[in-house]
Formats: structure tokens, C-alpha cells, sequence
């Protein structure tokens, strides 16, 4: 089943890879603010699921661009599909883009491919058997305190969005870090997060196809990966945040007033300070 996702995987970044030398003439659609969709996108969700259906006919899909429109609805093994994580940048010809295949089993991530076309990257995990690079073992890292850390991050851009919660999130973070960094593509920073490269990774607003794979490769590489109070049943709460298991308890303790799930003291306290935040930007506006 890892062969034939990698498979898959590799179809579609062929596609987005040939797209990407002419990327002006390709055609974008807005799903909303800042939500952008292109034929690439659709095309490579087309090639990925007639790859795994081609083998596995009675397997479910869950994808971002098509849904369950495909598939057996009823099986319990589930493709969980984002075929160009990332498209933003892609549309850009910025080269932090991916593709994102998942493999659930009665609802447990079972296999994970994480697929950069434009570095020929492929990170894989299969439950149980570890996480790889290009067939190299990969670990999180041994770093131990946050001072000394790379953490990377997603803004939230959609409609709805706390804007004002997640800048309060973005500063308490920067402080006590080596540094912050906003790639633009979940899935890709998730693995980075599993190969050692960056030490932590926090966003909110992301679906279960930004998350799914990248979850098992953190785990599989020896990390953590929950929501901001550290729970791990996250995949679709919106909310993730992911570390080697000494970056991942001190976030939590910084984050975790910030989740949907913290307490009624903890919501309180952070709704006072988005209202100081306020206060003192129309103090400053006046002047």
C-alpha cells in the first residue's frame, strides 16, 4: 500500500512539476480570501486517485478538492488526499509546495507519504516501521530547550479567523524561541518537523488532509503531535501542534491557553488581552 501512494504521489508531481515551468499560464480559481485552487490542483488529485483506486478499488477517498465523491464510502480503509499542499506558493513559483497522501484504517493513520517535487523529497511512514527520507531513517531532534529552537507556523487567512489570538500566540513564541518561520505548506512543515529539521510546528484552521500524513511521520520519527493542550485525538479539530517530545510539552504550556478546548480562566485571560491589545491600538490611532 506504501508503494502504490508513492506511486501516486510521484504521478502528481510530475504533473505539478510540469506546470511549475510555465506557471503564469496556469488558470486560478478563488475558493474564498486567500483560498486558491488551480486546474494543477485538480489535475493531480485526478492522477493520484486513479492510481490508488487502480489498485485498491474498494477503498474509500477523502481528498480536498473532490471529497468522498470517489471511492466506496462505506470501506474502512480511507485515502486521505491533498494533492498540492501549498498552492499559494506554487501559484507564485515559490518552491514550497507538496503532495500529501495518507493511509486510515478504521480511522488510525496506517501509511503516510509526503511528497516535495520541486527538491525529489519523498518522506514516508508506515505505523509501527519508522519514518524515512528518501529511505533514510529520520528522527526529531535532540534539542531540549525552547530557547534554542526552531518552531515553524501558518497564519490564519480565512474568514473567521482569530487574527488578533494568533498574533498573541505568534509573539509568546518568538520571544522564547531561536526563531519562527512560515513556510506556507503544513504537510511539508510537519516533516520537517519528523526529520529534525525544524523542532516544533503550530497552526490552527487546518483540515484533516493538511495533518493526516504529516501526523504519522512526527510519530513514526519519535516526535509528539496533538492539539494546542496536548491531546491527541486532533486530526480534525483544527487545531495541531507537533515537536520533539521536550519542544512539545513547553509549547503546550505556552499554547494551550489558546485552544478551543482550555479552560474558562484560560479563555478569559486571553479575551482580556486581545481587548488591551485593542485598546492600545485605538490609543495609538488618536495619537
Amino acid at each position: 500500500m506504501l508503494n502504490v501512494a508513492i506511486k501516486a504521489a510521484r504521478a502528481a508531481g510530475a504533473l505539478i512539476n510540469r506546470a511549475a515551468l510555465d506557471v503564469e499560464s496556469v488558470r486560478v480559481a478563488q475558493k474564498q480570501v486567500n483560498d486558491f485552487v488551480t486546474e494543477v490542483d485538480k489535475a493531480a488529485e485526478r492522477a493520484v486517485i486513479e492510481t490508488l483506486l487502480g489498485a485498491y478499488p474498494d477503498h474509500g477517498i477523502l481528498g480536498e478538492e473532490t471529497g468522498t465523491e470517489f471511492g466506496n464510502k462505506n470501506s474502512d480503509f480511507v485515502w486521505i488526499i491533498d494533492p498540492l499542499d501549498g498552492t499559494t506558493n506554487f501559484i507564485h513559483g515559490f518552491p514550497v509546495y507538496c503532495v500529501s497522501i495518507a493511509l486510515s484504517f478504521k480511522g488510525k493513520i496506517e501509511h503516510a507519504v509526503v511528497y516535495d517535487p520541486t527538491r525529489n523529497d519523498l518522506f514516508t511512514a508506515t505505523r509501527g516501521r519508522g519514518a524515512f527520507l528518501n529511505e533514510r531513517r529520520i528522527r526529531v531532534s535532540k534539542r531540549t530547550q525552547l530557547k534554542d529552537c526552531l518552531v515553524s507556523t501558518g497564519f490564519p487567512f480565512r474568514p473567521g479567523d482569530n487574527f488578533r489570538a494568533y498574533m498573541r500566540m505568534f509573539a509568546e513564541i518568538t520571544q522564547r524561541t531561536a526563531g519562527v518561520r512560515r513556510p506556507g505548506a503544513a504537510a511539508l512543515d510537519l516533516a520537517y518537523v519528523a526529520a529534525g529539521f525544524t523542532d516544533g510546528f503550530f497552526e490552527s484552521g487546518l483540515s484533516i488532509w493538511d495533518v493526516a500524513a504529516g501526523s504519522l511521520l512526527i510519530t513514526e520519527a519519535g516526535g509528539l503531535v496533538g492539539n494546542f493542550t496536548g491531546e491527541a485525538d486532533f486530526l480534525e479539530q483544527a487545531e495541531c501542534l507537533a515537536g520533539n517530545p521536550r519542544a512539545y510539552g513547553q509549547l503546550v504550556g505556552i499554547l494551550g491557553k489558546y485552544s478551543k478546548f482550555a479552560g474558562v480562566q484560560d479563555k478569559m485571560d486571553v479575551d482580556a488581552g486581545i481587548a488591551a491589545d485593542k485598546k492600545d491600538e485605538a490609543a495609538s490611532s488618536n495619537d
